[in-house]
């Protein structure tokens, strides 16, 4: 395996194999069993561009020649922020066949997040869009190459800039596909963890294990020939990519149905046009789309599941859009870095419309522990803790991280608390420092320490507010120097300059004379939590 990745014991390794569970296939001939079922089946659709199984495998045998040619080789890393499209499927295919491992970054991230993706995980190239909404990812990539020795190539889906590569003239190499299979048990590509330190821990998830979630998440999700997905979040995150995901709809041969925009005009005039039958969502866009006229506006009858992910939907929201759509909701929680779980269609009512589902394999061991690791009885809260074939046993060259969040047997310490009841969990929030906007983590450590970079500020906490749209939305408390001032604003643009998503932006400022702290001098933040929810309150009330 690759050097700074963590294995599965053999034993493991072994029983996984002897169950079925690892196929000791890669995700590349995974698409390409699908293709032979059904070689002329749209596989995707992206505008006006229509892909069946054959043209994707195709298209994807020939890029992966163009990325051979630029010299690429195996085991090389990318970082890779394309946006979701066509070209999104194609280079993601190309590069695993040949055994390159893309880093998925997401479209939002900035210079501060790319820099830390290309220096951590050594890569050698970056895969860009030319622009997206005004932002001009050529510029950016450039300046990245200038401080980056190591990043030898800017690849561009688009109109690239001079030293760049142009992703269209590579996909027309004439050159012969390279003949190189790689080792299933190797890393096929690295997801970015979600987790409490400064920036996202790199997560490399191998052939098999990704075969598997991919495939056990569309089985758990019903997925067939007959399923059309609308991917309307991003396709680099875990969640759309295959928790069931762009990569569960391929495996069970269904069809991908790239979204064109994220109104609700847009979404629904697709699902009308295709008939789509599931789309992956979040809390923010499902609370808007139970208060709108959409259905009366389009037909909505091949429409079967609405999903919700990333932050726990309440049981009002789903009551109503059950009601609303007329389709059923599906919970799917989980991380990164293995454990999926989702409600079943023919769970108890209950737990369909207040559980956080259950684990997609029998062979997912889940634990609820105190304090002091020790499992608590169901029903009690605690951390969740998981072990399991799609389950990694170790972060991409971190053992610092590792023994943090690993126990001494294998488990993933999820750090969400929870309570079950059998295999039925029930999530209650997060046990570090992260503020979950919507789905989106924001690392309270990350953006502190870029706060603390502006010259008025003394000191600073970020902690989450309540919103009742996207659940938490992060609210930032600060002492000032003396003599110094600083508005909302002005902090906004100061750390917008700093190149971070802005999706990670606090949304309010407080500024205080001074923080309360405990007898041992820590900064109060359930203080600053609970004051903040006071003033909400009554704001509300005025």
């Amino acid at each position: 395996m690759l050097e700074g990745c963590v294995a599965w014991p053999k034993e493991f390794s072994d029983r996984y194999r002897a169950l079925g569970l690892w196929r000791d296939i890669t995700l590349f001939e995974m698409l390409e069993e699908s293709a032979a079922k059904g070689p002329d089946r749209i596989a995707l659709v992206a505008g006006d561009e229509r892909l069946t199984y054959a043209e994707l495998v195709e298209r994807s045998k020939q890029l992966s020649a163009g990325f051979h040619a630029l010299g690429l080789k195996p085991l090389d890393r990318v970082v890779f922020q394309l946006s979701n499209s066509a070209s999104f499927a194609i280079a993601f295919f190309a590069l695993i066949r040949n055994g390159i491992i893309p880093v998925m970054a997401l479209p939002p991230h900035r210079q501060n997040e790319i820099r830390h993706f290309l220096n951590f995980s050594g890569a050698v190239a970056y895969l860009i869009p030319d622009q997206v909404r005004g932002f001009d990812y050529r510029e950016m990539a450039n300046e990245m190459k200038a401080e980056i020795p190591s990043l030898e190539h800017i690849i561009v889906a688009g109109e690239a800039k001079e030293g760049q590569v142009s992703l269209n003239d590579l996909m027309t190499t004439r050159a012969t596909p390279p003949a190189f299979r790689p080792d299933p048990s190797e890393v096929a590509l690295m997801l970015l963890s979600g987790g409490t330190t400064a920036l996202p821990k790199l997560i490399p998830r191998t052939h098999n294990d990704y075969v598997l979630n991919a495939r056990r998440a569309g089985q758990a999700c019903q997925f067939g020939e007959q399923t059309v997905y609308l991917a309307v979040l991003p396709l680099a995150h875990n969640y759309s990519l295959a928790c069931p995901g762009m990569l569960a709809a391929f495996t069970h041969g269904g069809r991908v149905v790239i979204a064109g925009g994220h109104d609700p005009d847009t979404i629904f005039g697709q699902v009308e046009k295709e008939r789509v039958t599931i789309i992956p969502a979040a809390v923010p866009l499902i609370a808007a789309w139970v208060n709108s006229d959409i259905p009366k506006k389009y037909d909505l009858s091949s429409l079967q599941v609405v999903q919700n992910g990333g932050a726990r939907l309440s049981t009002e929201l789903r009551v109503k859009l059950r009601a609303h759509l007329g389709c059923l909701t599906q919970e799917d929680y989980g991380t990164a870095e293995g454990l999926i779980n989702l409600t079943r269609f023919d769970d108890p009512e209950e737990v369909q419309l207040t559980s956080s589902g259950q684990p997609i394999c029998d062979e997912d061991e889940i634990k609820v522990l105190d304090a002091n690791g020790n499992e608590v009885p169901d029903g009690e809260p605690g951390e969740l803790a998981v072990r399991g074939p799609y389950t990694i046993r170790g972060y991409y060259n971190n053992p610092t991280a590792n023994a943090k969040a690993f126990t001494v047997d294998g488990f993933y310490r999820m750090g969400d608390v929870v309570r079950k009841k059998g295999r039925i969990i029930w999530a209650e929030g997060r046990k570090g420092d992260l503020i979950n906007r919507g789905g989106e983590k924001i690392s309270v450590d990350e953006i502190e320490n870029l706060i603390l970079k502006h010259p008025s500020v003394k000191a600073v906490a970020l902690v989450a507010m309540s919103d009742p749209i996207y659940g938490e939305k992060a609210c930032a408390f600060a002492t000032l120097r003396e003599d110094q001032s600083l508005s909302f604003k002005e902090l906004s643009q100061f750390l917008l300059a700093q190149g971070i998503a802005k999706f990670k932006l606090p949304e309010r400022l407080e500024v205080l004379e001074e923080f309360p702290v405990s007898p041992a001098g820590k900064i109060l933040r359930r203080s600053l939590r609970d004051m903040i929810e006071a003033k909400l309150a009554q704001e509300k009330r005025i």
